[in-house]
């Protein structure tokens, strides 16, 4: 029998506390070892209980879930799943807990506190992915600067990039993204399996952070060279040719075996379908198949395959089925993806 995941979970409501370990009984593969009610009271007993996984709240007055991410990071790392109604409404919070190696995510039901069992499967999966999280991989050093310079594209051999990733993946698309030039020569579609209220502030996030034009993408909006497009968490986009025979994003009603909304693989089948041999395809950290399909299609139609290395992803999950596959034509680390896929243009 499976030795259960040892969870502190870590809330400043006594009611969420007994709510939150009364949903996490119902798995028998996982065990609330203690709690603790802010972020400082975590640190002290991820130190002393070595707890397999933290599930931490964000907002706990002084000693908050951002304080105890980091003196958990600092002290005894262990992988922490965020588990907040902060989420909500303020991903750049969320978003600095994953800078700080925080592995994982759950929205908390903002209005009624009762409404967390709506959360139990994500939650329990969630909590099961980051026990086999490589938390290592979060120290990777991810660039201070974006890249500014140009880069002298000539007789280009591709046409799109596309690229899928899920846990792990928004600190590795960053680490990506900033180390492409500002006249990248061909456009980028990305599926980052994330709810889907974050992906507007992630999209402005990126773009932030980089030259490039980096927005969510929109039914209509046209490919162009340089442009980065990030799928909402709400429909599977697709590629299609339009009336003008420009290449435009679309969305479809179909839905994939692996996942959906987005689904990685449906975004790659489309561009291997539209863009044959000229499409790169790119398959980052994240638990599951999803993207499997789609990159061995991309294959098939003679285009370009990478999948992240397995010492670099947070979940080596995803790269691992691709490559198990046989559908990577190139193993690569994250930090040397962004520079890998220029050297493949021309």
């Amino acid at each position: 029998m499976a030795i259960p995941i040892k969870v502190l979970l870590v809330d400043d409501s006594g009611l969420m506390r007994l709510l939150v370990s009364d949903i996490l009984k119902v798995d028998k593969g996982i065990d609330v070892i203690a709690t603790a009610n802010n972020g400082k009271d975590a640190a002290e007993k991820t130190l002393q209980l070595k707890p397999d996984v933290v599930v931490m709240d964000m907002n706990m007055g002084e000693y908050d879930g951002l304080y105890g991410i980091q003196k958990i990071m600092e002290t005894a790392p262990t992988p922490i799943v965020i588990l907040s109604a902060v989420g909500n409404a303020n991903f750049p919070i969320i978003q600095k807990a994953l800078n700080l190696g925080a592995v994982d995510y759950v929205n908390k039901p903002a209005q009624n506190n009762t409404k967390v069992k709506d959360v139990e499967n994500e939650l329990i999966q969630k909590i099961k992915i980051a026990a086999t999280a490589n938390i290592s991989a979060k120290t990777i050093n991810v660039p201070i600067k974006e890249n500014n310079n140009s880069h002298t594209f000539s007789n280009l051999n591709y046409d799109i990039i596309v690229v899928g990733s899920s846990t792990g993946g928004p600190g590795a698309l960053e680490n990506l993204i900033k180390k492409l030039p500002d006249n990248m020569a061909i456009p980028i579609l990305i599926a980052q399996h994330m709810p889907a209220n974050f992906v507007p502030s992630f999209a402005d996030r990126l773009n932030n952070l980089s030259p490039l034009n980096i927005s969510m993408a929109r039914k209509g909006d046209v490919l162009a060279p340089g442009r980065i497009l990030i799928a909402p968490g709400s429909r599977n986009m697709i590629v299609e040719k339009n009336a003008d025979n420009e290449i435009e994003i679309a969305f479809t009603s179909k839905t994939f075996k692996e996942f959906n909304y987005p689904s990685i693989d449906g975004l790659m089948l489309s561009v291997a379908d539209v863009y044959k041999d000229r499409s790169i395809g790119i398959i980052l950290t994240g638990m599951g198949k999803d993207g499997a399909l789609g990159m061995h299609s991309i294959k098939l139609q003679g285009g370009y395959t990478i999948a992240q290395s397995s010492e670099t992803c947070v979940v080596y999950g995803m790269p691992k089925v691709v490559i198990e596959n046989g559908d990577a034509i190139a193993t690569v680390p994250i930090n040397e993806i962004g520079g890998f896929i220029v050297s493949c243009l021309s």
